[in-house]
């Protein structure tokens, strides 16, 4: 062997070694993956430095939860609702290449809405990245599958492209791979069938394995599973809205010639550019309209300490609902982040309130009001705050309202004035679960005339998840009440006379 060729064999050694360690350091970091296997800036990729905002967030997410030792108990399931151009299938050419290339032996399937956008948009695209990516060597592309060249290997990692059909699901059921990583995608997932849906639930059975399942599409129907991970199961999925206006890729132009020719609230506009699904039913109670303004409204700054805090608390009653506890002050109920909890009991619950009061007193707030709904289990938390002394009204979402000629019960009355208060100056946070439990809920009337909203029971029948975040910011609505607090005495005097002393939520 002359020096030469044992000089290109080392080398070629030494990049071997490289390319190994990119690939196990990235092995739950789809993020530095990226980062660190594509050329950005140089060739067809000149200009670009990277991932955009909503890439990061979602490949972080998936990062952060194989860090913490996810595994099939809790399957890793991303939904992503979008407009148009926001980089789409280069996001599922990322997250393909990522899998094969990190994980010995990964196995996984991509299926979209129709064979033609498969074949034509997902594979094209992952065709481009595969030939950008530095582990290309590694791997062979077909026009249906990718697969390694290691011998032996080309059955057992490997990713195939499957046209999905409702007659003949079970290409989809055999996908097991114990003990390693499976990769499942769904592009244009608004309009794949339920039933394939539900064989892809039932085949991510393999424990101790990494799984993750991420579903892409624009929201063009408010019924289907798609529509469902962001509601009914949304306590299973990491669910993003991505507006195409937000993307530094997409064409602003023509996004401006929709925004004048439809309208932004119209439901082409929505489905296409804002990435939210099309309006429910002519008997929704509050307008998506009402609540993007509340969301973009600036935030009118008054001191804590001329404010009451009023804490809405909504108790958990089935089991993959969430207690919410949510904070107002006047118009700000964007400040205070919310604080959600699953699998707490009544006690339990108590206390995580006790604790939020106890920093909000010790923020110098004038006064704090809790209100609980009291409704099934919502009465041991009460009791709880009681026996410890806190200020906690009960309020059943059933009991008569003030007005009762236009309200049925107090439920509707408190979103009745949730609702005035979102259109008259009330600010909320940028927050998915929020914005669809607000905009879900719709509405009918008694025979005499009053305002009935629809019970949670039946939101569950349709599709929808139960609002519980909507419920704890209604629940600060319960009681009408003086919320600016000018004449109250100053915390100095109040600390000396220890009229809000801090407890011990645990004691």
């Amino acid at each position: 062997m002359s020096k030469t060729q044992s000089f290109d064999l080392t080398t070629k050694a030494g990049i071997e070694n490289a390319l190994l360690h990119v690939a196990a350091s990235c092995s739950k970091d789809p993020l530095r993956f990226v980062k660190s296997a594509f050329p950005w800036g140089k060739g067809v990729l000149s200009g670009m430095s990277g991932p955009d905002k909503w890439q990061v967030d979602l490949l972080t997410t998936i990062g952060d939860r194989l860090k913490s030792g996810e595994n099939a108990q809790d399957v890793i399931r991303t939904a992503i609702a979008s407009g148009h151009g926001i980089g789409k299938s280069a996001t599922v050419s990322w997250l393909i290449l990522w899998a094969m290339c990190t994980f010995p032996d990964t196995r996984g399937v991509v299926t979209a809405n129709t064979d033609t956008q498969l074949r034509t948009k997902t594979w094209a695209e992952l065709a481009k990245w595969f030939h950008l990516c530095i582990f290309k060597s590694w791997f062979e592309l077909t026009a249906t599958s990718i697969f390694s060249k290691q011998p032996g290997h080309d059955k057992t990692w490997r990713i195939d492209a499957i046209p999905w059909s409702e007659s003949n699901p079970e290409a989809f059921a055999g996908l097991h791979n114990q003990g390693k990583r499976i990769l499942v995608i769904f592009d244009e997932a608004s309009a794949i069938a339920d039933k394939i849906w539900e064989v892809i639930e039932g085949a991510l059975t393999d424990k101790e394995t990494q799984i993750i399942w991420s579903c892409f599409g624009n929201p063009t129907r408010n019924t289907g599973r798609f529509f469902e991970c962001f509601n009914k199961f949304r306590h299973r999925w990491e669910t993003r809205h991505i507006d195409s206006r937000d993307v530094a890729i997409s064409n602003k132009e023509l996004l401006k010639t929709w925004e004048e020719d439809y309208g932004e609230d119209s439901d082409f506009f929505k489905v296409r550019v804002r990435g939210v699904f099309p309006s429910q039913s002519a008997m929704q109670f509050i307008a998506r309209d009402t609540v993007d303004k509340a969301v973009a409204r600036p935030l009118p700054h008054v001191p804590y300490t001329k404010m009451v805090a009023i804490m809405g608390v909504d108790v958990a009653r089935f089991g993959d609902d969430a207690s919410v506890i949510r904070v107002r002050f006047a118009q700000d109920a964007r400040s205070m982040e919310k604080r959600k909890y699953r699998g707490l009991d009544g006690w339990e619950l108590g206390a995580k309130a006790a604790e939020w009061y106890n920093e909000l007193i010790k923020m110098g707030v004038a006064k704090v009001v809790i209100n609980v709904d009291t409704g099934g289990v919502g009465a041991s938390p009460v009791d709880w705050l009681r026996h410890n002394n806190y200020p906690v009204n009960a309020i059943n979402f059933g009991s008569d309202p003030v007005n009762k000629q236009r309200y049925k019960n107090l439920r509707a009355e408190m979103w009745g004035r949730m609702r005035e208060w979102l259109e008259q100056g009330g600010c909320i946070a940028d927050d998915d679960d929020l914005i669809t439990d607000l905009t879900a809920v719709e509405y009918t009337y008694t025979p005499t005339n009053q305002l009935l909203l629809e019970r949670k029971e039946d939101m569950k029948k349709r599709g929808l998840a139960s609002p519980d975040d909507a419920d704890a910011l209604a629940l600060t609505f319960a009681i009408q009440m003086n919320e600016y607090l000018d004449d109250l005495p100053s915390p100095e005097r109040r600390e000396r006379r220890g009229s809000h002393r801090t407890r011990d939520p645990y004691a």
